[in-house]
């Protein structure tokens, strides 16, 4: 199995759920995560592209594996701080 995830990822669980509320407002999320995402990935509008089950940590692949996709969930708290997190698609 295979799937594609974008993700923000902040330091501050307040910062996380502020940035949640906004995208559950309609706000943008490719936007949110170059403007907010302290991941490399922030500068590709937090697309991580395409990987399998193993290669992310486990929380973050719980939710890539097992939520619905293309809704965005968390905050989800890793040792790398707190991730918003949008799985495109699973196969």
């Amino acid at each position: 199995m295979k799937a594609c995830a974008c993700h923000i990822l902040v330091k501050d669980k307040a910062l996380a759920e502020k940035l949640k509320s906004q995208l559950d407002k309609g706000g943008n999320f490719q936007q949110l995560a170059k403007k907010h995402s302290i991941c490399p990935s922030g500068k590709k509008d937090g697309d991580l592209g395409e990987f399998s089950p193993g290669t992310m940590v486990k929380a973050f692949d719980n939710v890539v594996f097992t939520k619905e996709i293309l809704t965005v969930h968390g905050p989800v708290k890793t040792q790398f701080g707190y991730h918003l997190i949008k799985t495109l698609y699973r196969n």
